[in-house]
């Protein structure tokens, strides 16, 4: 046989099983990557329409578009209960999230009195509708930002390094609310943290309403702005 169709043959020779699947491999986890990018892009640019659009009606069918677009894109995969952190925390997880929203509640009221500030500092406050509605808002947010932000940028960076950039996605939704910017990085960094470990929305949920209406009555209107965010705090 001439040396040329032996050169043939060797260069045309199948590459091994392994090969071949460990090359499969590494394309079908640079396609999830960049899906799991796509999803997290479409998402937070939805939120950002439902929070910077000028009409309100426009601002109230983003945030609806947002929603829907969170809860699809996060259930999509077939997640565990585990993963979105829909079980429930253990004794551990219990104790110290409500101990730390417990304790920053207590230092709130006492920094207030301190500076000689009125509690509550907004006169509307409180007001139980409203904070009922904010209670359920508190566990939506919970749910977008750990169960659905934080389980993809967990894939995108690793579990310690997707503390903060969860946090900074939380942060910067209240931009250009700098006080209440403050707040929810500082809060998205324990709650992203806690979620880490415990792997439950529901008590970062109450803590979420509690921190958040506590700023409502230890902090004037004046430098909260109603706890308004985007177009409307221009407003």
């Amino acid at each position: 046989m001439p040396a040329e169709s032996k050169s043939f043959r060797a260069v045309a020779a199948p590459l091994p099983p392994l090969t071949i699947r460990v090359h499969a491999a590494r394309i079908s986890g640079a396609l999830r990557r960049r899906l799991v990018w796509a999803q997290v892009i479409i998402a937070f640019l939805a939120i950002e329409c439902g929070v910077w659009a000028a009409r309100l009606s426009v601002r109230n069918r983003w945030a609806m578009a947002a929603g829907i677009i969170v809860v699809t894109f996060a259930l999509v995969d077939r997640p565990s209960i585990r993963r979105l952190g829909l079980g429930l925390p253990n004794a551990m997880g219990t104790g110290l999230m409500l101990g730390v929203g417990f304790t920053f509640f207590v230092l709130l009221m006492l920094l207030s009195r301190w500076v000689g500030g009125p509690v509550p500092s907004n006169p509307l406050f409180p007001n139980m509708h409203l904070a009922w509605q904010y209670m359920v808002w508190a566990l939506v947010q919970e749910f977008m930002l750990q169960s659905f932000f934080f389980t993809r940028c967990e894939e995108l960076f690793g579990s310690s390094a997707a503390v903060w950039v969860t946090a900074t996605f939380f942060a910067a939704v209240h931009v250009p609310n700098m006080v209440l910017t403050t707040f929810t990085l500082i809060g998205g960094l324990f709650f992203c943290e806690m979620f880490r470990r415990y792997r439950s929305i529901y008590l970062l949920g109450i803590v979420h309403a509690v921190l958040g209406l506590t700023l409502s009555a230890t902090i004037p209107p004046s430098l909260l702005y109603h706890l308004r965010v985007g177009i409307g705090f221009l407003r």
